[in-house]
């Protein structure tokens, strides 16, 4: 057994007099992160510095008791705090270089608040701070372990979903010695070392045409008006049906890969560089690959697999797996081919997916005299083991 961070995530339902009450969290939160967002942009602007979260807490205080202000102390004030320190972690992230500089929220996206504690799941109904009745909620599974916090957030379709993060004992799966390259791709999602296919449902192909139509009459619709909100709702339930078709096929995927395997060798493959090309860019952002990967790692790491990735400039699909032979001249278009040196006929994604399995335990043995060429954004994980390592 060994303890996991699982997150549980459920729909909810509430009254009228619930939802006006979620409504002022979304907004009160949303104008917390503005507002300090605003003003830490305009300090750097003027002095090259801005306020730390101890400073713009100690001023939050003071704006709950302020006249114009004063309607945030309705608002639960761990709730408050909680959006302030996730501004802060947005600026520490952007300025080691993970992510983009904080945007400003907007009411037409997802709207979500996180209750840090004090939180009760009591008979299908959720308890919060500041709320004195509970929220009816569809509990489909035993929450386990102990609770540490929840996030209610509101879909751009009008649902209502907690997820609950709770701190639990873990079985991991049975161990196996099966190890297993995989290639990713778009022709087919995913084809393993041992000639196993994962069909690339391609949702948003499918689901193209629909959503064209849906979009071409909500643009003709005059905006604010009943009808422009009926219309953008169908837009929106398309789009949701597209992300939750292409999230569970992921999920199914990395769970069986996970169970089966005790490695799994796949690419670094830099997602950000090819959503570039203009003509693939859609297909390569329908994938999700960076999405599919993400839940192999936490996977992995619950269950003590091991995930080894393969540089993202080793040749894998030119590549002979048979005589080492490389096709400079292969293309994208070419699915099958013809080893010049040993007459060997190959499947493009086999081959690949076999040439990343033997390239991978070559770099687990520490035989493989193969780099990358080009430097890679670190990890938050790779960064806070750098940042460990310095105080040591």
């Amino acid at each position: 057994m060994k303890q996991i961070h699982r997150t549980y995530k459920f729909r909810l339902y509430p009254n009228k007099e619930q939802e006006t009450f979620l409504a002022q969290h979304f907004g009160c939160v949303r104008w917390i992160y503005n507002h300090f967002l605003n003003e830490r942009k305009e300090q750097y602007q003027q002095t090259g510095k801005s306020d730390s979260y101890n400073k713009q807490s100690a001023t939050l205080t003071q704006l709950k008791k302020q006249e114009e202000t004063k309607w945030l102390a309705d608002v639960n004030s761990q709730t408050l705090q909680t959006s302030l320190k996730n501004l802060d972690t947005a600026f520490n992230r952007f300025f080691k270089g993970l992510a983009q500089f904080p945007k400003f929220k907007s009411r037409k996206s997802k709207n979500s608040f996180t209750v840090p504690q004090n939180l009760k799941l009591i008979d299908g109904k959720l308890y919060i701070p500041k709320l004195k009745t509970g929220i009816k909620t569809i509990v489909h599974r035993e929450v386990k372990g102990n609770i540490q916090h929840c996030t209610i957030s509101k879909t751009p379709t009008g649902k209502y979903f907690v997820s609950i993060l709770s701190i639990e004992e873990y079985e991991p799966f049975k161990p196996v010695k099966k190890e297993i390259g995989i290639d990713l791709g778009i022709k087919e999602f995913l084809v393993t070392s041992e000639g196993e296919k994962f069909k690339n449902h391609k949702f948003t192909k499918k689901y193209e045409r629909k959503l064209k139509t849906a979009q071409q009459h909500l643009s003709r619709k005059q905006k604010s008006s009943s009808q422009f909100e009926k219309q953008r709702l169908k837009v929106a339930l398309i789009h949701e049906k597209i992300t939750n078709s292409r999230l569970d096929t992921l999920h199914k995927i990395s769970h069986k890969l996970v169970e089966e395997n005790n490695v799994i060798y796949l690419e670094d493959l830099n997602v950000k560089g090819m959503i570039k090309n203009r003509k693939l860019s859609k297909h390569i952002a329908d994938c999700s690959w960076g999405t599919f990967v993400r839940q192999l790692e936490y996977k992995a790491r619950w269950n003590d697999r091991t995930i080894i990735k393969v540089g993202r400039w080793y040749p894998s699909s030119k590549t002979c797996n048979q005589c080492g032979y490389i096709n400079q001249a292969l293309n994208l278009s070419v699915r099958q081919w013809t080893c010049p040196q040993c007459s060997t006929e190959l499947d493009r994604d086999i081959n690949a997916a076999k040439n990343i399995l033997a390239e991978g335990k070559r770099i687990s043995a520490g035989t493989s005299d193969y780099t990358d060429g080009e430097v890679v954004r670190p990890s938050d994980r790779q960064t806070s083991k750098k940042s460990e390592a310095t105080h040591l």
